[in-house]
């Protein structure tokens, strides 16, 4: 009965660390997104620009 105080607080760091866990993911799957858009821009903006140096003038 003595480390009951303990479990519970053990328990109660376990479950605040899984949803933190989620909220990580989640941040993570839009940061994913956000850096895919912006790859495809800097290609897109990459390519704009060697089609402005050695496109006919």
């Amino acid at each position: 009965m003595k480390n009951f105080p303990v479990k519970i607080a053990t328990l109660f760091v376990i479950l605040s660390l899984f949803t933190s866990c989620e909220a990580i993911g989640s941040i993570f799957k839009a940061g994913m997104g956000f850096g895919i858009f912006l790859v495809v821009a800097v290609i897109i903006l990459g390519l704009w620009l060697v089609s402005k140096m050695f496109g006919k003038k």
